[in-house]
């Protein structure tokens, strides 16, 4: 069936005709004879060859189909569009009546470029259309080549960036893990240098750490300094020469010079001339021995470390400086007289602490045995810790009862009976067995604990005179009251109304050196003991530097001649002299003289031919517990005559 244009003044005289689901491009023109008798119509099947023809007619390789709808489906020409492939083009151009732009589909299994054209078409009721196919492989084609240009181009910029950075990276890391690592042993306490190798930031910050390096450097070195050195004197101190000390892998010595009188020679040029001369004397001793290290240890004392030499050799050496640097020393001008005293402490344990201690020491024994040096006598010096733990211990030993009083008795010579008592502290120490009262009692008194024992002395002394009285012996006891104590109001007030409460018979016994220490305290002190009732002994008369004026302000009864004079009475013309003159100036001054230390019935004799009031002594008895001091004075007099011989 032919189908012509819709009207005869269409203009759709060209166009695709479908017949018996062929296509057919159509010409029509109308038959006038004059008027319209028909239609010429000019068709030709669109079929394969015709496509062909028509495709070669494309400057690139299309492929053309023609799509034809019939009853709602769309048909294609060529055999090669699957069903698959006309629903994609229908859903994405056949029911649109413009010409769609390519689109990339993928048809039969490959990606193509597809352009969908409407067709003029004779029939009222469907839609030709044709589709111009192109695979885009082909269509790419001519660029590939500038794509692998592209590529090329493009990979060669990766590499050239990747070395560009890598280049980059290392002239800004490398100086910047120089730094890092700089940082680190900085840290550590190792100086390290950066080298700067550019003038740009990292340069400049190179530069700066080196220089905040350097002054760090220079401040550790200043603060090092100041650590180990006297800042008086700029002489190694105390610490470097412990540092030099803790060096030494084999035994050695530390010898200590000390210079004498230096507190009178600094109260008479000054602190910093002083401080000069002690410069000067560790100059003079640190070029005499100048392998050994030297430090200052003290205000008046320079040490030196000696390894490898022993006792004797040490005193040698401290002889050689000595004698070396003893003499006249100027200083800015003023001549100052320099004599040194040394101390030798041998280094065989790992504690330099102790070691330069002992040196101190050392100096002190030499002192006190009037030599110009010592080696550190251990045994003399004995164990100051652990005697500085028994004052703790002794006033446990106090609450439990582990003190106790011992009595000596006192013989008056003319009427040869047992006048009085004198209390002595005993301590039997859990452990360490009997200690010695000179040891605790210094203690004690260097301390503070002085008052508790002598307050529990008092206390003791006091009851134990009630036991005698029950017994039937009514002596008075002397109780010794430390130098320290003799000054306080305080406990001269309680020692006093504890007395006069218990109605006790007490003398106290004083050395005349603790009335000097605060004349003024003491004396007062002595005077309300006196006015008390109390009686006052002056104890180790002659033992210290004993003055008359002092002695005659005291209101005492009784003098105590120290044993000291008393052991070479006999031997001794000079002895006997000072003791019979002593004797007379106590009975010039009203008081009664008492003789400690009689041993022997020689020495009580001659005493007595001398006037001597009281004689007390092992001849006499010696210090017993208060049961045994009952029972000596409860015996028969023949028998206590018959022992003093």
């Amino acid at each position: 069936m032919l189908y012509g244009p819709r009207s005869i003044s269409s203009e759709r005289a060209a166009g695709v005709l479908t017949l018996n689901g062929k296509a057919y491009q159509a010409v029509s023109s109308p038959v006038l004879a004059p008027n319209l008798i028909g239609w010429i119509v000019f068709a030709a099947e669109l079929n394969d060859e015709h496509l062909q023809q028509f495709e070669t007619l494309a400057a690139i390789p299309l492929e053309a189909a023609v799509l034809t709808r019939s009853d709602g489906t769309w048909k294609a020409t060529d055999t090669n569009l699957t069903a698959s492939d006309l629903l994609r083009l229908q859903s994405d151009s056949l029911d649109t009546e413009t010409t769609s732009a390519p689109r990339r589909l993928r048809l039969g299994g490959a990606d193509t470029l597809v352009q969908v054209t409407p067709l003029r078409s004779f029939a009222d009721d469907g839609h030709t259309a044709l589709a111009l196919r192109y695979p885009l492989s082909l269509a790419m084609r001519p660029y590939q080549a500038l794509l692998a240009a592209i590529l090329l181009v493009g990979l060669i910029g990766i590499v050239a960036l990747s070395i560009a950075s890598w280049v980059l990276a290392r002239g800004l890391a490398r100086p910047i893990t120089a730094l890092d690592a700089a940082v680190h042993d900085l840290q550590n306490g190792k100086r390290t240098e950066v080298v700067v190798e550019t003038q740009d930031e990292i340069g400049r910050l190179a530069q700066s750490f080196n220089h905040m390096s350097d002054e760090i450097a220079r401040r550790e070195k200043r603060i090092t300094h100041m650590a180990l050195h006297d800042s008086d004197t700029d002489l190694p101190n105390r610490r470097a020469l412990e540092t030099a000390l803790q060096a030494f892998h084999q035994p050695g010595v530390v010898i200590a010079f000390t210079v004498e009188r230096h507190q009178a020679i600094r109260a008479a040029i000054g602190y910093q001339l002083a401080a000069r001369l002690i410069g000067q004397v560790g100059a003079r001793i640190a070029e005499l021995v100048p392998d050994a290290p030297t430090g200052r240890l003290s205000a008046d004392t320079i040490g030196i470390a000696a390894p490898q030499l022993n006792g004797d050799q040490a005193l040698d050496l401290a002889a050689y400086v000595r004698d070396n640097v003893n003499g006249a020393l100027r200083v800015d001008g003023v001549a100052v007289d320099v004599s040194l005293v040394s101390g030798v402490a041998r280094v065989d344990n790992p504690s330099a602490h102790s070691a330069l201690d002992h040196a101190l020491i050392a100096v002190e024994q030499a002192r006190a045995t009037f030599q110009d040096s010592a080696i550190f006598n251990a045994e003399s010096y004995g164990d100051p810790a652990r005697n500085l733990s028994l004052m703790s211990e002794m006033i446990d030993g106090i609450n439990r009862g582990a003190l106790s009083l011992h009595y000596q008795p006192k013989l008056d010579l003319r009427s040869n009976t047992i006048i009085g008592a004198e209390a002595l502290v005993r301590w039997t120490h859990p452990t360490r067995g009997p200690i010695a009262p000179d040891l605790f009692v210094t203690m004690a008194e260097q301390t503070g604990h002085i008052r508790a024992l002598t307050e529990w002395t008092l206390i003791q002394a006091i009851a134990d005179q009630r036991s005698m009285r029950a017994a039937g012996i009514d002596l008075p006891v002397s109780v010794n009251l430390s130098g320290r104590l003799i000054g306080n109001d305080a406990f001269t007030a309680m020692t006093i109304t504890l007395i006069e409460d218990t109605d006790a018979r007490l003398w106290l016994e004083i050395t005349e050196t603790a009335a000097m220490n605060d004349p003024d305290a003491a004396l007062r002190n002595i005077d309300a003991y006196v006015a008390a009732g109390v009686q006052i002994s002056i104890d180790d008369y002659g033992a210290g530097l004993s003055s008359l004026s002092y002695l005659k302000r005291i209101r005492a009864h009784e003098l105590k001649l120290d044993k000291s004079f008393i052991e070479a009475l006999a031997q001794n013309s000079r002895e006997a002299l000072l003791v019979r003159s002593t004797i007379d100036l106590a009975h010039g001054l009203g008081m009664k003289i008492t003789a400690e230390g009689v041993e022997t019935p020689a020495t009580l004799a001659l005493l007595a031919g001398m006037g001597c009031d009281v004689a007390q002594g092992y001849l006499v008895g010696k210090p017993q517990a208060l049961q045994d001091f009952i029972t000596f004075i409860g015996k028969p007099d023949g028998l206590r005559s018959a022992a003093l011989g």
